[in-house]
């Protein structure tokens, strides 16, 4: 097996290059999704209920007239549910051209990330199980995992 096949894809611009994060708390863990898919960041707004659907697609929201699905992170990466409080929000990202809210437990800060503070993520079918996760960012203070807005939006 190469080294190629060896780490799921990430955007060759932002490996290369590096570019803006949005950093974000879930549980104690820090997470980040690139600038260049987030259209705006809400506070919890009142969620439709929509049935039939996986239990971490929280419903939809009514964002200036557009519906707007939304998902709990916490849920989607099988961690227990805690209640909303006032630094819970809601960071709507867009991703070929399809629009959802991702519900996280506080955002934190915009981070400039260099290109060699970055690091691709071992191949999710033998040793990364989260295959929600594209990167890794070293930081000073510790490690933040990029998420793959792709595999967030179509799965």
């Amino acid at each position: 097996m190469t080294d190629t096949e060896l780490y799921t894809e990430v955007s060759s611009d932002f490996m290369t290059t590096g570019g803006k994060v949005l950093l974000f708390d879930i549980e104690d863990n820090v997470y980040g999704v690139e600038i260049q898919y987030i259209t705006e960041i809400i506070g919890i707004q009142p969620i439709t209920i929509v049935p039939k659907v996986p239990d971490y697609i929280k419903g939809v929201i009514n964002l200036r007239g557009k519906v707007i699905p939304v998902m709990s992170v916490r849920k989607r990466f099988g961690k227990e549910e805690i209640p909303y409080d006032e630094r819970t929000c809601i960071i709507v990202i867009e991703y070929d051209n399809i629009a959802v809210g991702l519900i996280v437990d506080k955002v934190n800060e915009v981070l400039e990330v260099d290109p060699e503070q970055i690091s691709a993520t071992p191949d999710y079918k033998s040793v990364n199980s989260n295959r929600y996760i594209s990167a890794i960012i070293e930081t000073q203070t510790g490690i933040k995992l990029l998420l793959n807005c792709q595999k967030i939006v179509a799965e």
